[in-house]
């Protein structure tokens, strides 16, 4: 299979300012993203998709590509990620004619997952000749357990469950923001990742961290200081 890596890094990050080339753990938080695709031997190119040249910069010394700046239109707050990698995607077509097999989605805000993490979300994909695959992590909070407070200051139970026992329970997964993974077709006929055949790679808790407060980057800052 031929498989381009997509790392999306805009440039105005507001809560953490320079969020992307801030230095975590003794590098760029963006290159432990790069470092990561880049020890994939089953990833043919590696990309960053941002608006800023000074995150180009730092893409390219940690030798990712970035064949040109996106445009303004695409970097705004409120634009969805898919419509980045989309056309990433199809300028990379128009260019060269390139067309791989299958899209990788690696946000540089998941500094925690390993190479060894991609190389196995690839594997599921090509065993189960998968449309896409999501990486998830086990829910923090059962929902089961989650409660209302209602105007009077009294709980009541969100969902009805008559277990008391978490052993009871179902077991539940979110969606860690680390790897997103699909055929290029699909990607380009559906404009999604998630479809109702979208197999899970579920990932532990350790590996799951997604920056996206000051705090997320303390965290991650400790954790990958003391990996080093």
């Amino acid at each position: 299979m031929r498989n381009l890596a997509i790392i999306p890094a805009r440039g105005g990050s507001k809560g953490i300012p320079n969020k992307n080339i801030a230095f975590v753990g003794g590098r760029p938080l963006i290159a432990w993203t790069i470092q990561a695709a880049r020890s994939v031997s089953e990833i043919e190119r590696v990309i960053v998709s941002t608006d800023s040249p000074a995150i180009a910069q730092v893409a390219q010394q940690y030798e990712a590509e970035v064949p040109f700046l996106r445009p303004a239109e695409l970097a705004r707050d409120e634009t969805p990620s898919i419509d980045v990698v989309i056309h990433l995607v199809n300028e990379l077509e128009k260019a060269d004619g390139y067309r791989p097999d299958y899209i990788l989605l690696l946000q540089p805000t998941s500094p925690l997952r390993s190479a060894e993490d991609i190389r196995s979300a690839l594997r599921l994909a090509q065993e189960k000749n998968a449309l896409s695959v999501v990486s998830v992590c086990p829910a923090g909070q059962n929902p089961y357990w989650m409660k209302t407070i209602s105007k009077d200051g009294l709980m009541h139970p969100f969902l009805q469950t008559t277990s008391t026992r978490r052993q009871d329970l179902p077991s539940l997964y979110v969606p860690n923001g680390a790897i997103y993974l699909t055929q290029r077709e699909w990607l380009l006929e559906k404009r999604a990742f998630y479809t109702d055949q979208t197999h899970a790679y579920v990932m532990p808790p350790e590996r799951s961290l997604d920056i996206d407060e000051p705090w997320d980057m303390t965290l991650a800052k400790l954790i990958l200081t003391h990996q080093e």
